[in-house]
């Protein structure tokens, strides 16, 4: 090695290897970065019991589940966890076989649903296939030096690796380790409904009969009290049998202290206002959920793949590029919201290929049909006054002496 090399080595080696000197303090001193955490319960229970909820957390985990993976090049400049993974392998993984007990899709739903409602996914990759993790049971625990030490399953049964688990996490101001509920910002209005719909519940459950009161002139002892009031309870009680007639004697009268009718009761503006807001937390234009006919849906579909669908899988591709060390991108050519009318399509192709700028096989690939033989030339442009080939070819006949 020159001694311009050994200088250069000196200077750039200090600089390749120094470390975050603020990653003692962001670690907590070594501990589990769960000082943070969000628990879960409250978005699982709104996921399983708000019809909204449960509708737009499974439309955005089938629609991410649904765009298949191209594996590209290896990437250059990084250090990838794992080495010696084929592009090949990586290919049938991410779109074919995750591991040998599960399909692609539901895989990939499994991710997708805790990305949503934990806000992370985690992935164990044993070498030659991947496994979910549940994200509530997985806890990143800092290094005091690097960035993480382990990652610990179910309180520390298990220990992984860092070059075992593939983490993806959604964004999350408040710590670098995991990622916040995509529910989070709408749970205040989640718990709204979840109030309405157990404040209707329960008036119908008590006989339908808010703010009665009965009056009497004379003045009962608690033997009698307790006795009309169990009979004006099994007579008078919509759930046991309907209105049925109770004759008032002896001064008793009936005082209704508050007005409600059914309208009132049944919060209709007052919910449709807050599962909007639920479904723009999650990323989803409140018009896909409408029913009809609406000119705004198409532009309104493409706005949900472009700024809710895509940058979910953009998350996961980047957190697959770190680990194994190739390119990975979306496929999205048979996602029908992001391709344009199918006679525009057609006509901005051919004239690609008729202007010679692409083959006719890359056109049917683009098109996502099957490539013929044979057509990988590029085609020449030819016009009325000549040959591209040749310029000299062509233009107006040469004139005939002979004629007059």
């Amino acid at each position: 090695m020159s001694v311009l090399s050994k200088a250069f080595e000196t200077v750039r080696s200090p600089f390749r290897e120094k470390l975050n000197p603020a990653q003692d303090t962001l670690s907590g001193s070594g501990n589990t970065a769960e000082s943070t955490r969000e628990p879960t319960y409250s978005y699982v229970q709104c996921y399983e019991k708000l019809e909204v909820v449960n509708r737009g957390v499974n439309m955005i985990v089938d629609d991410v589940a649904q765009i298949k993976h191209v594996v590209g090049d290896a990437v250059t400049g990084i250090s990838p966890f794992v080495r010696g993974v084929r592009k090949a392998q990586l290919t049938r993984i991410l779109n074919k076989e995750p591991n040998p007990y599960q399909d692609i899709n539901s895989f990939k739903r499994a991710l997708f649903l805790d990305f949503l409602i934990d806000g992370n996914i985690f992935i164990y990759w044993d070498g030659v296939h991947m496994y979910h993790l549940p994200a509530v049971m997985m806890t990143p625990v800092a290094d005091k030096t690097t960035y993480i030490s382990h990652y610990d399953f179910n309180g520390g049964e298990i220990k992984y690796r860092p070059d075992e688990i593939i983490h993806v996490k959604d964004n999350n101001y408040a710590t670098v380790y995991r990622g916040a509920s995509r529910l989070k910002p709408a749970l205040r209005t989640m718990n709204s409904i979840l109030n309405m719909r157990k404040f209707q519940d329960n008036f119908f459950e008590n006989g339908a009969v808010p703010g009665l009161v009965l009056e009497t002139d004379e003045k009962l002892n608690d033997r009698h009290k307790a006795k009309m009031l169990s009979e004006w309870m099994s007579k008078y009680k919509p759930t046991g049998g309907g209105r049925r007639p109770v004759i008032l004697d002896g001064g008793l009268k009936i005082n209704r202290i508050v007005e409600v009718n059914f309208k009132e009761l049944d919060f209709e503006l007052s919910i449709k206002s807050h599962e909007e807001t639920v479904l723009e937390a999650l990323g989803i234009p409140p018009i896909l959920m409408d029913s009809g006919n609406n000119v705004n849906i198409k532009p309104n579909h493409r706005i949900y793949y472009l700024e809710t669908i895509l940058p979910i899988v953009e998350k996961f591709n980047s957190a697959l590029e770190r680990f194994f060390g190739f390119e990975v991108y979306e496929d999205i050519t048979y996602i029908h919201a992001l391709r344009p009318e199918m006679r525009e399509e057609a006509a901005y192709y051919t004239t690609l290929v008729n202007g010679g700028v692409m083959s006719a096989a890359e056109a049917r690939d683009k098109l996502g049909l099957p490539v013929i033989a044979g057509h990988d030339d590029l085609r020449i442009p030819q016009n009325i006054a000549g040959s591209a080939v040749d310029p000299s070819q062509g233009g107006r006949p040469p004139a005939d002496d002979d004629v007059e």
